[in-house]
Order: C-alpha cells, then structure tokens, then sequence
C-alpha cells in the first residue's frame, strides 16, 4: 500500500512518520512539505528532509508562494511579530495561518490519487484545538468524507493523534527510541529554539524529563 503523509520537520509529523515506516503492510511512503514562507518553513524544511531520508520516504517539497502575499498571521510576519507564552493564551490566535491545514491537505489529496496512493496522513493533535479551527475532529470529518467522495480512489484520510496530547505523542517517540532532536518546533526560526513562543512551551511540556532540545532561554 501506498500512503502520502503532510510531514513539516516538526516532532509530531516526525513520530508519526517513524510509526508508518514500521508498518509491514505499507510498501511506499511520499512526504510532502510545505514552503508557505513563515519565518521558521526553512528550518522545518532541512528536519524533514532528514527525517524523510531516516525513514526512506519518497520526499516533496511544494512552494504556496501566494499564502504569504495574501495571508495575515505573524508567523508570516517579522520575528518580533512572534508571541511568547501558552497556546491557551488569546495572543496565540495571531499565529493561525488561515485554513492552512485545509489547503495544505487538499494539495496532497490530489497528490495521493496522482500516484494511485490509498491513504493520507497528517499528526494534529488534542493540543491543537483550541486555537487552529482546521486541526479540530469536526474539520477532519467532514474532509474525510470530502477526500473519499471526491477522488476516484476514494482516498482515506488518517488522523491518528487528533485526540491524543503531544505529550501522548511524545510518549509514544520516547517508545520507539525517536530522536527528537531531529526536530524543529520553534516559530521564531533562529538557530536554536526560543524557549518562549506557543510551540516551544508546548513542547517543553511534551518532552519533559527526556527533552534534548537546546533552547536559547
């Protein structure tokens, strides 16, 4: 069976592409990463290429040029733009990239039946919810149902961890001896992890007690 999964370099999509990879029945794996020029698309880029190439996946790399020009959120803004502290927090709705994961995921529908793929997978997760509208269970339903009636193939869209924690996910990285350090997570995009943004809090919490991440404070 082939399968196509979303995999941004981040440590969510990372586990879930290290479980897929030890599934027998699966023969093929096409990871497909999104250039929509936020300011940390290229460090997320280089972790999912090598974690692409760790995991023997067939790995692409697509360029939406056009959400940066007619989108707003400040992860497509300057660094300073970048809010600190938990997603729970109000200011955190500022980093949503409007319908992102709606886009992104009809892309790879009609890559998945492009390459006569049977299933397509993206790591969203519990943790999501609060602030992304497009990584909520009620979204992924109504997509499922859109991608198998709307493909020949009847593509079948998977989302694994949409009701689990990153720190469920984490847990299960930590059981098949993932390397997290193989991962990016932070918006600001410098060359360590801020330690302060949504995501890096995020997944301090995710990680604790086996975190390796070098972070600036």
């Amino acid at each position: 069976m082939k399968i196509v999964i979303i995999l941004s370099g981040g440590m969510d999509s990372g586990v879930l592409l290290s479980e897929l990879f030890l599934r027998t029945n699966i023969s093929a794996i096409y990871a497909l990463t999104f250039d929509y020029g936020s300011r940390h698309n290229k460090r997320e880029i280089a972790y999912a290429r090598k974690l692409a190439y760790g995991y023997c996946a067939d790995h692409k790399i697509i360029k939406l040029d056009f959400i940066k020009k007619y989108f707003k959120s400040s992860l497509l803004g300057d660094m300073r733009d970048i809010p600190e502290g938990h997603y729970a927090s109000e200011n955190m709705k500022s980093t949503v990239v409007p319908f992102r994961n709606g886009i992104m995921l009809s892309i790879a529908c009609g890559y998945a039946e492009s390459i006569n793929a049977e299933e397509l997978y993206i790591a969203n997760h519990a943790g999501d919810h609060f602030i992304y509208p497009d990584c909520r269970p009620a979204f992924i339903g109504h997509l499922k149902e859109a991608m198998h009636h709307g493909t020949f193939n009847n593509i079948r869209l998977k989302s694994p961890y949409c009701h689990i924690t990153k720190r469920d996910i984490a847990l299960i990285g930590k059981k098949l001896k993932f390397d997290f350090k193989n991962t990016w997570s932070c918006y600001k995009g410098s060359n360590k992890h801020c330690g302060k943004c949504g995501t890096c809090v995020e997944r301090k919490e995710a990680l604790e007690g086996f975190d390796p991440t070098e972070y600036i404070k």
